[in-house]
């Protein structure tokens, strides 16, 4: 820690302090998804990776059926079956990994702009 942190620090309100606590330095991936699955979309978060899970399921079997169908029909549907689904896939994990990183900016911008409140703090008033 050095004195600009510390002084950061003491001049955030709870809810600033809370947030900053919550957000370590050295955020590794299971933490950052275990981020997204709280806070105000932390139910929706984990709906979405409840669906995403059991579309993981079903995207495994059907490409099963994909590769095991005999007829070319079979086949065809098969494979835009299992093709949506890695499409659905896709974008679930999308939109995870973009809260992820939304999250990462909040955590900067917070940062710069408690240092903005304090270089305004320390310039003279006209």
């Amino acid at each position: 820690m050095t004195d600009i942190d510390d002084r950061i620090r003491g001049a955030l309100d709870e809810d600033d302090r809370a947030f900053l606590a919550s957000l370590d330095e050295g955020r590794g991936m299971f933490s950052q998804i275990g981020d997204v699955l709280t806070g105000p979309l932390g139910g929706w978060s984990k709906l979405i990776f409840a669906v995403a899970f059991v579309l993981g399921i079903a995207l495994v079997y059907f490409a099963y059926r994909f590769f095991t169908a005999t007829a070319f029909e079979d086949s065809v549907w098969w494979g835009i079956v299992t093709l949506g689904a890695l499409l659905m896939q896709g974008f679930i994990k999308e939109w995870f990994y973009s809260r992820m990183n939304m999250l990462s900016v909040l955590r900067e911008v917070k940062r710069l702009q408690v240092q903005v409140a304090m270089l305004g703090e320390g310039a003279p008033r006209a």
